[in-house]
């Protein structure tokens, strides 16, 4: 057995002994849930976050995302298998670390690998022989081969598949999903050598029901974009039909409701007023940007990304019109109550939502917009929505209903007392079926 394979197998044989200690770079929507299914196998957690405000509060127990519990992190705590920290200097102690970074776009549409090079750099200065790097984070086929591994080989003079261990995992997490959690979901995995698809695998299979791995990083790097391209187009698919049955008459809810019984050859799709979070708003674009090095043309998926962007637009254009032919209004003036900006129900998370553009289009053409989110008390800071920070959730009541002149429902969350808005609103505007869900039918509810 050589040296290298060696080392492969002293790693291994540490998850299964449960002795191998885990790093987690970046403790939000992918990597809390990451820590909670390592410590529930037993295997000793230090979370790294360059957020001291968040790193206290994970270090007090104290909840940070609403649907993410943390009695095991609070029980890791006390028993000295799970800590948070901002010190990368100790990035040296695990014997894996996954990064679990954000992967925004550019103000250009282009990918913004910032957060990903400086957590390798970090890392590059700490790095130790027989450590293993995972990247969980969503990107284009070869950032962890091109952009990852010069990096960390450049800085320490190690060498990948022999001194250290890269591999990628693309996350498949699912905020507010209570039937699939993180250990419930197979996990792709693929290795820059046989010996990191190895003690990858095996550190996975430690942590979730089934690993799949693949034949390269790129590999698994396309994987997670094809997932996430295939939801992307065909929501916009749903999107452009629901435009072309509106003008005939014909509900799409119903379509899809009925199209849905059909036990194979169709999978059900729901349209919406914009895509949100922070995976198939972005997703595609990554793979658009990449497949123009190699001089091809993705029309298929920028065609989707034109639709699904557009809708924002369409929603607002379809409200203004019903407050002009339901109320004789013009809509200058007009006082709008956006419904839900979270970007899907039930969460707190409003990564990339709609509600946010609508509510700026809506200004945009004179009107004024509040919202109601029971899960959102205040507008936090966001990349692209900077003038709407600090606005805070209206309480939902006949009242305030009455105080405005349109309600525009934008995210379904189920806490929402959907009577009491269809009694008391003059004009609902509902862009997810919510009030036809339940069982709501009335002269004022029209659908977007």
């Amino acid at each position: 057995m050589s040296a290298t394979s060696q080392a492969a197998q002293r790693f291994i044989d540490r998850v299964h002994s449960r002795e191998v200690v885990l790093g987690i770079v970046g403790l939000g929507y992918v990597g809390i849930p990451l820590a909670l299914a390592s410590l529930r196998r037993g295997i000793r957690v230090v979370g790294f976050d360059i957020d001291q405000p968040r790193v206290d509060q994970i270090n007090a127990g104290k909840e940070t995302i609403k649907h993410i519990p943390m009695e095991l992190i609070v029980e890791g705590l006390k028993t000295g298998r799970f800590e948070a920290t901002t010190d990368f200097d100790r990035l040296a102690e695990p014997d894996a670390l996954l990064i679990c970074v954000p992967t925004p776009l550019s103000r250009h549409r282009e990918p913004d690998l910032s957060f990903v090079r400086q957590t390798t750099e970090a890392i590059a200065r700490r790095l130790r022989p027989g450590q293993l790097i995972v990247l969980e984070s969503t990107t284009y086929p070869g950032t962890t081969d091109e952009l990852m591994r010069p990096i960390l080989e450049t800085a320490t003079g190690l060498k990948s598949g022999q001194d250290f261990f890269l591999a990628y995992s693309p996350e498949r997490e699912d905020p507010g999903n209570g039937e699939f959690g993180t250990s419930d979901i197979p996990k792709v995995v693929g290795g820059d050598g046989p010996d990191a698809l190895a003690m990858a695998d095996a550190l996975y299979a430690a942590l979730v029901v089934k690993t799949v791995p693949v034949s390269s990083t790129a590999t698994a790097e396309a994987v997670k974009l094809t997932e996430n391209i295939f939801r992307a187009v065909n929501i916009a698919l749903v999107n452009e039909l629901k435009q072309v049955y509106a003008a005939m008459g014909i509900d799409i809810w119903e379509v899809i409701d009925a199209a849905k019984t059909k036990p194979f050859g169709y999978m059900p799709f729901y349209p919406g007023p914009g895509l949100g979070g922070h995976c198939i708003p972005i997703d595609p674009f990554y793979l658009t940007w990449k497949a123009r090095e190699f001089d091809v043309t993705t029309r298929f998926i920028e065609l989707a990304g034109q639709i699904n962007t557009d809708m924002p637009y369409r929603v607002v254009e379809r409200l203004a019109e019903l407050v002009d032919t339901q109320l004789g209004r013009g809509f200058s003036g007009a006082r709008i109550l956006v419904l839900g900006i979270a970007y899907k129900k039930n969460i707190e998370d409003m990564r990339e939502s709609p509600a946010l553009k609508l509510i700026e289009l809506i200004e945009t053409r004179g009107a004024s917009a509040a919202y109601h989110d029971p899960h959102i008390p205040e507008i936090r800071p966001t990349r692209k929505h900077g003038g709407l920070t600090a606005r805070k959730s209206q309480a939902l009541s006949a009242e305030t209903l009455a105080a405005f002149d349109a309600v525009l429902i934008a995210t379904d969350h189920d806490d929402v007392d959907y009577g009491l808005v269809a009694r008391h609103a003059k004009l609902v505007v509902d862009t997810r079926n919510a009030c036809a869900r339940h069982g709501l039918a009335a002269k004022t509810i029209f659908k977007a």
